[in-house]
């Protein structure tokens, strides 16, 4: 896997959500690197990734309450276990679970697999609450896909807060989830 500056030189074969993402990080005057791989649909298939990135590669998980009226996207670090009763008493929503893929596709124009931040550009109804766990913000750089699992992006932490998400108009909310203690 190569680390490239920038957006593809070609992008013929590249899907048009793929491209929303570069036009995006491009019209704010961001630097990012990006690698091409073969499409990682699970966190262990993102560990050669990760490797290549040297940056934090996040589970984005898709979760709504029991009615399917409140969705939320969860950002949290790759190692870090997901616990639905403590981030349900954090935000006050109870029974917490993923959210059908069919809602990832209409408010993200994401499909299973290539969850990712960036989606949150395609939410024009701000129908999904952005979710951060604290410690995906330690790092300097945070690993993502642009909207498709056959690219990874290694962006600047500090660029993702600062200028991306406010770019996208979504505010998010820090949440704490603690680690298994042995």
């Amino acid at each position: 896997m190569v680390l490239k500056q920038g957006r593809p030189e070609n992008c013929q074969t590249r899907l048009p959500k793929e491209i929303r993402v570069y036009d995006l990080l491009d019209r704010l005057g961001l630097s990012y690197q990006r690698i091409d791989h073969e499409a990682a649909m699970t966190m262990e298939a993102c560990a050669a990734v990760d490797e290549a990135l040297e940056a934090t590669i996040c589970k984005n998980l898709l979760l709504c309450n029991r009615q399917s009226t409140d969705f939320y996207l969860l950002l949290l670090p790759g190692d870090k276990p997901f616990k639905t009763k403590e981030l349900s008493h954090q935000i006050g929503s109870s029974r917490l679970s993923f959210a059908p893929p069919e809602f990832m596709e209409q408010f993200l124009d994401i499909t299973p697999g290539s969850l990712s931040i960036l989606g949150l550009m395609n939410d024009k109804d701000m129908r999904v609450q952005l979710l951060i766990d604290e410690d995906v913000l330690k790092g300097e750089y945070i690993g993502c896909h642009p909207c498709i699992n056959t690219s990874s992006l290694r962006l600047k932490t500090a660029d993702l807060v600062e200028k991306i998400i406010p770019a996208m108009g979504h505010e998010p909310r820090l949440v704490h989830l603690d680690r298994p203690t042995d």
